[in-house]
């Protein structure tokens, strides 16, 4: 019995990782899970699993979760102080990082230096602080899996062979909503056009990334970090099937890929069960149905947030910290209806254009830089609603 924390039960990820544990009751159970503000959705997750510690984001829900949790034997606590209690729970083995944006920093760091291992899907953990993240992972020699499909299909296909002989890394990209929109179009498309992902069914945010194609800017710096791998030696093909996850090539010039249904229950099964596989309900993948896998080169100019990431994380320091930052405000507006769709590049660049990029030696220090962007990233945005 493997006991887990979840850090944001009610995302996406973490309802994924919840249908994987009622799959498998003899192998997994939770000690402590979070969520940020679908309180009628974590109070069944609670009374479903029955965790010992519920964490809210939000120190002013505490008496409302006590309320609707009412004759349930669980320590409800709130906030950061809170998120670390989950994160370092004496009992929990392993902490499922799944937590979106920046937010997933601090309990993060706080569960590796508590020696718990970390199934990783929060991106921004590794994109903001990853020389920081990967040396707490060596010094506390705690074992990092990524839930990422994209990282995780990596992790597979290197499995067995020598990091010396990897000669590249290909991550795969559906390409989003707006592969085949003319470039001239995009400042015209809605929220709810951004965010009808033809293939994956994730969150607001993280739809919208794929919208703008960041979050493979994202996944690039994330690659760099987790496979101590040159960023010029990460590669994105766009692969609009979302059938290969992503592959490997190798010093040999073969081609290691993993395959499968589009569904995140099955890196979250094996970030979880690792190494063993077990049954996640995901629909065997069937090669007759598929008329052709399509592999092709993204546009650096459509998708400007890819091209802004290269340049942050070739920058290095603090500038991926930044440029998530602004990331997050941008896409934040967009959502809200007060920027249109390509302004969120905009925002970025311009944020990352204002920042001199230093060097970050702490997680306070990242924050700082976390913090500096957001407001910078802020004042971008309502000088272009005025």
């Amino acid at each position: 019995m493997k006991n887990l924390t979840i850090l944001g039960s009610t995302g996406s990820i973490g309802v994924s990782t919840l249908e994987i544990v009622s799959t498998h009751p003899d192998r997994f159970s939770v000690v402590a899970m979070t969520a940020g503000n679908n309180l009628e959705l974590f109070v069944r997750q609670i009374r479903q699993f029955r965790p010992r510690i519920a964490v809210v984001a939000s120190t002013a829900d505490i008496p409302r979760l006590k309320e609707l949790c009412s004759g349930l034997d669980v320590t409800v606590l709130g906030g950061i102080e809170g998120l670390i209690a989950a994160a370092t729970a004496d009992e929990t083995e392993m902490v499922v990082a799944a937590i979106v944006g920046a937010a997933g920093l601090v309990p993060t760091a706080a569960a590796i230096r508590a020696g718990k291992d970390i199934a990783l899907a929060n991106k921004e953990t590794l994109v903001t602080a990853g020389h920081l993240f990967m040396n707490l992972v060596a010094e506390f020699g705690v074992r990092l899996f990524p839930v990422d499909s994209e990282h995780s299909a990596i992790f597979q296909s290197i499995e067995g062979h020598r990091c010396k002989d990897i000669g590249k890394i290909i991550l795969t990209a559906s390409g989003g909503p707006f592969l085949n929109t003319p470039a001239a179009q995009l400042s015209k498309v809605t929220v709810q056009d951004a965010l009808n992902h033809p293939n994956w069914n994730m969150g607001k945010k993280i739809t919208i990334d794929s919208a703008t194609m960041m979050n493979k800017g994202l996944e690039v710096i994330e690659a760099r970090w987790l496979f101590n791998t040159p960023v010029d030696r990460i590669q994105v093909h766009i692969h609009p099937q979302s059938i290969v996850h992503s592959m490997v090539e190798y010093i040999d010039g073969c081609v290691i890929a993993q395959l499968g249904t589009p569904d995140m229950k099955a890196p979250i099964a094996y970030a979880l069960a690792y190494p063993d596989r077990i049954t996640t309900g995901v629909k065997p993948l069937d090669l007759t149905s598929i008329s052709g896998l399509t592999f092709f080169n993204p546009d650096h100019e459509k998708f400007r947030c890819l091209k802004l990431a290269y340049r942050a994380i070739i920058s290095g320091e603090s500038m991926p910290a930044v440029m998530n930052a602004a990331n997050e405000i941008a896409v934040a507006e967009f959502l809200e209806g007060r920027i249109g769709f390509t302004r969120i590049a905009e925002t970025i660049e311009r944020t990352m254009n204002a920042h001199s990029a230093h060097n970050l030696h702490s997680i306070e220090e990242v924050l700082k830089a976390d913090l500096w962007g957001r407001e910078s990233a802020r004042e971008i945005c309502k000088e272009m609603v005025h």
